[in-house]
């Protein structure tokens, strides 16, 4: 069996080739845009640490106790941390039970592992009682933190860590990912151009039954902002933006801006001539509209703002504020 993943080959040959040649890192952080496959590649990470009956050394079979019970997240050795919720916060009360557990022997495995989940909502406290641990790491540990991106880590962490940075995939390999897991073509298509690049999006996207409605509903939006005046333009942002700054606003938020970024790359590509993506006709006369009124240069710089933003919210600055400064920057279409 290989490595249960869509796409990023090079980490999965990597780390195959480390656990083969017994090269076993004591932590590993991946990195990488939320939905990428972080935790996948985490977990499949430690089947392969722990597989009974490995059918080539540094994979993992997916039939043993181990591999089953770590795919279902009951794996006794297996730990897993994270915020309470998302955009929450990591507390140092849990890296310090979290510290207790580790300082036993493996229960039934050769290894007992920690799975920190969105280490970059750490607070100064948990990350610093991390840093004990990875000075002075046990030899049955291995500790598997996940965050957005090593900056958004402690430094001192990151230098005791193997980096792992994930990058977004062509719409093709997510679409040909997708197809091989039995998900209708069409369906697999449009899930890839929606997500992103991003396996783990695009495998929800493509079993969500209201995604082409929420879909429809962004497009709406965008060509509304951009046929109207800036008023209408903060009006929407005071709509988006009501009530705070929750875990669950800033998740709706980044979907919303992922879903401009791909309408408006798309409209790049057919400026220059090339030919429409896949993923289905959900947006399609909006990005030939954009295509044909605006300019090459106009796209690029939506492009590069709404990139910006993406950034921005991801990193957890302030909604109103970054999609107010976005609404600045959007070109305006004629209405017609």
């Amino acid at each position: 069996m290989t490595w249960d993943m869509i796409g990023h080959h090079w980490a999965v040959g990597l780390l195959r080739r480390n656990l083969a040649q017994a090269r076993t890192r004591q932590a590993y952080l991946i990195c990488g845009p939320d939905g990428v496959g972080k935790r996948t590649l985490a977990l499949q990470l430690a089947a392969a640490l722990n597989c009974e009956e490995p059918p080539e050394p540094g994979d993992s079979c997916g039939h043993c106790r181990p591999c089953r019970l770590i795919a279902a997240g009951t794996y006794p050795d297996l730990h897993q941390l994270e915020a309470d919720r998302l955009g929450g916060v990591l507390k140092v009360e849990q890296v310090r039970q979290l510290q207790r557990q580790l300082a036993l022997a493996p229960f039934e495995g050769r290894w007992r592992l920690a799975l920190l989940l969105r280490f970059h909502e750490a607070n100064p406290s948990a990350a610093n009682a991390l840093l004990k641990t990875l000075e002075e790491p046990a030899s049955q540990v291995v500790l598997l933190l996940t965050a957005r991106t090593p900056e958004a880590v402690l430094p001192t962490i990151v230098s005791r860590c193997e980096l792992i940075s994930l990058r977004t995939l062509t719409p093709a390999e997510v679409a040909e990912g997708l197809i091989g897991r039995g998900v209708d073509p069409v369906q697999a298509g449009l899930a890839a151009n929606l997500a992103g690049g991003r396996p783990g999006r695009a495998i929800r996207l493509s079993t969500d039954e209201r995604a082409l409605s929420r879909r429809a509903q962004i497009v709406s939006d965008l060509l509304a902002l951009l046929e109207g005046q800036l008023g209408e333009r903060f009006r929407y942002v005071e709509k988006m933006t009501r009530g705070g700054e929750s875990g669950e606003r800033r998740e709706k938020s980044l979907e919303v801006l992922e879903t401009w970024l791909a309408l408006w790359r798309e409209a790049m590509h057919r400026s220059f001539g090339a030919s429409p993506a896949i993923g289905g006709p959900a947006g399609d006369g909006l990005v030939e509209k954009i295509a044909r009124c605006l300019g090459p240069e106009q796209i690029v710089s939506a492009v590069e703002a709404t990139q910006r933003t993406l950034e921005d919210v991801s990193k957890n600055a302030n909604l109103r504020l970054a999609f107010e400064a976005l609404m600045l920057e959007m070109p305006v279409l004629n209405r017609g």
